[in-house]
């Protein structure tokens, strides 16, 4: 799975700190995320997308 999260964050106008930030996680936890090198939990996945004012079916896609 590839992953949105970027582009909805900037659309947003959001930096990583403050959506690590509403997520209650770090930074370098978005970072990761927005990397493909790590799956959030569902949880996280959730809080993010309700962050992002979007779904977590648009946050991620199926690899091309």
């Amino acid at each position: 799975m590839e992953n949105q999260i970027k582009e909805l964050r900037k659309t947003a106008k959001l930096s990583q700190e403050e959506l690590a930030r509403a997520c209650k996680v770090s930074r370098q936890t978005i970072n990761a995320i927005e990397n493909n090198k790590y799956d959030p939990t569902l949880q996280l996945a959730f809080d993010i997308a309700s962050v992002l004012d979007s779904t977590v079916d648009d946050l991620f896609v199926p690899k091309r």
